[in-house]
């Protein structure tokens, strides 16, 4: 499969490096350098942190940009200009699949959207990613991952509760709601695929961030649904499950993950007060949530007794689902991180074995391959338009033109 990829920052670079890592070929269009712009996916300029050459000093390749476009061949083409246009028709004729991030319109005044590329290559997926969809009130509006979050409702639900120190809204740690649309951007590429495969056609993808956003709301967006009643911020607890929270112990805080009632009695039994699972109050889940204020505060003393360490131990023993709250270098040297692959490392340009977060996704008889480091910008421009058919004098002369970007780079 090939992939022509016009986006940018994360949701759409997302969805093609997953595309990507399960084997398509994947062109990345990227905006050539120019006075006002420094030229390629905004992201390669979004740090510190910067990727370090061999002697130590910051290259231009953010962090950012390395996590998001592994296994892409990067190529800068003007698309404002007509030689530029021509040269992405041309790209497509060749391709299975189109995305893009632009706002709504902003293709169509370069007759690359999706009514354009489609009339000429009717077996093309072309998948359109914007903040709000291409139709409705808001399809103007640019979509940014945070905004999103507060309007699709996530912020309303993340953060301490109003009446605590520390309580408000708060966004997600990750830009969950550009993520969550990579992936079903890449679901329905799939699906899409699959009825092409079957009725020889192509179809339009119309992505949008807020719709993710309110789909990934999930049991709470069901809840209220059910209910007529909007849930609130809990913290750390679960709106559904009781106890399932971060409790402090006698040296830090740990997770505690009670799923069922045969868990709660086990955890009452490790913790020494088994009478709790026998209080009606307490013996079943639903009635734990009717009454997690009488329960909560007699748990967080008993947690408070034992050390982190302990507790996971005794916890584990007796199949409890418990974990301590790691920060990212207690992940990355983790012994079941480390055993599942991933953390990845692949030769670049600037480094002998620059280290990446590998896929997460492990299949037995096609499993994803890490083919290609991160791109410098167009460092594939002269061999993918060499497959094209276009010569050296002709590649010259749009370079000339301003339609490429500068001769492809090497490292410093």
């Amino acid at each position: 499969m090939r992939v022509l990829d016009l986006s940018r920052v994360l949701a759409g670079p997302w969805c093609t490096q997953t595309l990507a890592d399960l084997g398509a070929e994947v062109i990345k269009i990227e905006r050539p350098p120019a006075d006002d712009h420094p030229g390629g996916d905004d992201t390669r300029g979004w740090g510190p942190p910067f990727l370090k050459d061999r002697d130590g000093q910051d290259t231009a390749e953010a962090a950012y940009f390395l996590g998001t476009n592994r296994n892409k061949r990067s190529v800068t083409v003007d698309i404002a200009q007509p030689a530029g246009q021509a040269l992405i028709h041309r790209l497509a004729a060749t391709c299975d699949v189109m995305v893009e991030n632009f706002k709504v319109g902003d293709m169509a005044r370069y007759g690359l959207d999706a009514a354009a590329m489609c009339a000429r290559q009717p077996r093309l997926i072309y998948c359109s990613i914007t903040g709000y969809g291409q139709t409705g009130p808001y399809r103007d509006r640019a979509g940014y991952d945070y905004a999103i979050q507060g309007l699709g409702g996530l912020m309303s639900v993340t953060g301490e509760r109003d009446d605590l120190p520390g309580g408000g809204p708060q966004k997600v740690g990750v830009a969950v709601a550009d993520l969550f649309t990579g992936m079903y951007a890449t679901v329905a590429i799939l699906a899409a695929l699959r009825h092409r495969d079957a009725a020889g056609v192509g179809q339009v993808i119309d992505m949008a961030l807020l719709d993710t956003q309110v789909a990934m709301l999930a049991n709470l967006g069901a809840n209220y649904l059910v209910t007529g009643r909007a849930p609130k911020r809990a913290g750390n607890a679960h709106q559904n499950i009781v106890p399932y929270q971060v409790f402090e112990v006698a040296d830090g805080h740990l997770i505690l993950a009670v799923g069922n009632d045969g868990q709660f009695e086990r955890f009452c039994t490790v913790a020494g007060c088994p009478e709790l699972a026998r209080d009606e109050r307490f013996s079943r889940n639903a009635a734990r949530v009717r009454h997690r204020d009488a329960l909560v505060p007699l748990l967080a003393a008993t947690m408070q007794t034992r050390r982190r360490a302990d507790w996971l131990a005794a916890l584990d023993a007796a199949k409890v689902p418990c974990g301590p709250i790691n920060d990212l270098a207690e992940v990355f040297s983790d012994p079941q991180v480390l055993h599942r692959g991933m953390r990845a490392q692949l030769p670049h340009p600037h480094q002998d074995a620059m280290e990446l977060v590998a896929s997460p996704m492990k299949l037995s008889a096609t499993p994803v391959q890490l083919r290609r480091a991160p791109p410098l910008l167009g460092q594939h421009t002269d061999e993918v338009l060499a497959e094209l058919g276009l010569g050296a004098e002709e590649t010259a002369a749009l370079r000339a033109r301003g339609v490429l970007g500068p001769t492809p780079p090497t490292a410093a």
